[in-house]
C-alpha cells in the first residue's frame, strides 16, 4: 500500500505517465485503507484453515480413534441401528463408514434440535460420542473465512467476496507501483533493503515478499471466488453456458428431481448443482447400506466417501467423495430400491471449465501436491496478512497531523481520462464486483464528496 509522503491542498496538473502512476496509487491507497481489515480475516482463517485435518483430528481424537482390535467388526445396518435405539426421535441421514483399524464410523442424523454426527465403534456398536457440525472449531474458522459468520447471502458474505475481488486489484496496482524504472537494481526491488532506515524497510518487506508470492496471492483469490455468492454464480453460469460443468450423459435413468445434489450432502463444486434423480417405487423394501457400500466398491470410489441416506419413498442413496487426489472426486446416486446406479458424475466427466476449477479448488486448500502446496499456501496468507499489517503502519507513520486522510493527490490530465476509463470497463467486464464498486464510488463522490468541501479536502 503506497501512501503520499506529504499533503497537497489541490490536484495538480501531471503528465499522463506521472498522473497514471499517481492515479493507481490513489486506487491502491483507498483500496487498502477499505479492505486492509478484510484481507486480514481471510489471511489468519485461510492460513488456519489449511490444517483442518490436523486440528479436528487434534480436538476430536476422543471420537475420531478407537483403539484397534483384530475382530471382524460388526455389519453398517447394524451401526445404524445402535444410533437409531440412542436418538429414536432423530433421522438417519448419512454414513461414513470406518475406513481404518482404528476409526469410527460417522452417522448423520437431523432432529428437532439440529444435525449431528454420531460417531460409532464398528466392533461393538456402542456410541462414541457426537457433535454439531456446524459448531466445530474448524467449521468455525471456515464460516469466519467465507462470510464473518453472517451466513450465505449475508453482508459479511458480500464483504469478503468483495474483499477478495479488491485484493486483485491490490495486487496488480501494487505491482504496478513496485515495477522498477530507470537503471534495474536488486536491493528494493528483489531483495528488501533491511539497512537504510526503520521507513525503507517497512516498504521493502511490504512491497517485496508480495512480488515474489504474488502468482500464488492472486491463485488463492481466483480459486476461491468460486464458493462466493456473486461472483460464484457468474463463474457457474460461465461454465454452463459453455457446456463445461457437467455433461448431460451422467443421468442414466430415472426421473430428476429440482433439487440439487449441494442440498443432499457436500460434494465437489462441478456436482453442487447436479439433480438429484428419484428412485422408482417398486413394491419392493429398500436394498440395506451395504448393498450400496458393495456399489461404491464395484463402481471404484475411493475410500473416504460418505453415503448421503434416502429421506422418502422416492430419494435415493448418493455417494460422494472429495478426496486429496482431485482426479478420484466421483458423486454418484443409486436407485434406493434396484441398486441401479442413475447418475454418476467422475472428474472425467466435468468439462473443461470444471475441470481447472476443481485442481484451483484443490490448490486452494493446499492439497493438490501435497505439503509443499500446503507451505505455499501457508507463506501466502502470512504473507497477506504482513503487508496489509506494514501498509497500515506505513499510512499511520505517514499520515498528516490533523488534515486529512494522506491519499495521494488526484492527477489532472484531460489526455489521462480515456485511458482510466479503459482500465475501469475491463475490470468491471473481469471482475464484476470490483466495476460496480468503481460506478458507486463515482457516484457517491459526484453526488456527495464533491458538494461538501472540508470532506473533499479531507480525501484530497
Amino acid at each position: 500500500m503506497e501512501l503520499a509522503t506529504k499533503e497537497q491542498s489541490s490536484p495538480v496538473k501531471q503528465p499522463v505517465r506521472r498522473g497514471l502512476y499517481a492515479r493507481i496509487w490513489r486506487w491502491h491507497f483507498y483500496a487498502g485503507i477499505i479492505f486492509m481489515p478484510f484481507l486480514i480475516i481471510l489471511a489468519i482463517t485461510g492460513g488456519a484453515y489449511l490444517f483442518k485435518d490436523q486440528i479436528d483430528d487434534a480436538m476430536y481424537h476422543h471420537l475420531y480413534r478407537i483403539k484397534a482390535q483384530q475382530t471382524a467388526v460388526l455389519s453398517p445396518s447394524y451401526q445404524l441401528e445402535a444410533v437409531k435405539k440412542e436418538y429414536p426421535e432423530a433421522e438417519l441421514t448419512s454414513y461414513k463408514p470406518s475406513f481404518a483399524k482404528d476409526r469410527t464410523a460417522e452417522v448423520g442424523i437431523s432432529s428437532v434440535e439440529g444435525d449431528r454426527i454420531v460417531f460409532v465403534n464398528p466392533y461393538d456398536g456402542s456410541i462414541v460420542g457426537s457433535l454439531d457440525p456446524s459448531k466445530t472449531f474448524t467449521q468455525r474458522i471456515r464460516d469466519f473465512h467465507g462470510s464473518l459468520m453472517a451466513g450465505d447471502n449475508s453482508i459479511g458474505d458480500k464483504l469478503i467476496e468483495l474483499s477478495a475481488c479488491w485484493a486483485i486489484v491490490l495486487m496488480v496496482t501494487g505491482l504496478y507501483l513496485w515495477w522498477p524504472r530507470g537503471a534495474s537494481k536488486i536491493w528494493g526491488v528483489l531483495l528488501p533493503r533491511l539497512r537504510k532506515g526503520r521507513k525503507t524497510t517497512i516498504r521493502d518487506l511490504h512491497a517485496v515478499p508480495m512480488f515474489w508470492l504474488s502468482i500464488v496471492i492472486i491463485m488463492l483469490v481466483i480459486t476461491g471466488l468460486p464458493w462466493s455468492g456473486f461472483t460464484g454464480k457468474y463463474i457457474d453460469k460461465a461454465a454452463t453456458s459453455f457446456d463445461s460443468n457437467y455433461p448431460e450423459g451422467v443421468m442414466w435413468g430415472g426421473p430428476e428431481s429440482t433439487i440439487p445434489t449441494k442440498d443432499i450432502m457436500q460434494v465437489p463444486w462441478a456436482a453442487e448443482n447436479l439433480p438429484v434423480p428419484r428412485s422408482s417405487e417398486s413394491g419392493v423394501p429398500s436394498l440395506p447400506i451395504e448393498n450400496i457400500l458393495a456399489i461404491a466398491q464395484k463402481e471404484k470410489i475411493v475410500d473416504g466417501y460418505s453415503v448421503a441416506l434416502p429421506q422418502d419413498d422416492n430419494g435415493v442413496y448418493t455417494i460422494s467423495v472429495w478426496p486429496k487426489n482431485v482426479y478420484d472426486e466421483a458423486t454418484i446416486h443409486v436407485d434406493q430400491y434396484s441398486g441401479n446406479v442413475l447418475s454418476s458424475l467422475r472428474y472425467s466427466d466435468y468439462g473443461t471449465m470444471a475441470k481447472w476449477i476443481e485442481i484451483g479448488i484443490s490448490l486452494h486448500e493446499g492439497k493438490y501436491f501435497g505439503v509443499l502446496n500446503l507451505i505455499i499456501c501457508l507463506l501466502a496468507c502470512m504473507a497477506i496478512a504482513a503487508s496489509s499489517i506494514l501498509g497500515l503502519v506505513m499510512w499511520w507513520r505517514r499520515r498528516p497531523k490533523g488534515s486529512g486522510i494522506g491519499a495521494p493527490t488526484k492527477p489532472v490530465n484531460p489526455k489521462l481520462q480515456s485511458g482510466v476509463a479503459v482500465i475501469i470497463i475491463v475490470l468491471a467486464v473481469l471482475i464484476p464486483p470490483v466495476g460496480v464498486t468503481f460506478l458507486t464510488a463515482l457516484i457517491v463522490d459526484w453526488l456527495i464528496v464533491q458538494r461538501i468541501p472540508k470532506l473533499r479536502a479531507w480525501l484530497n
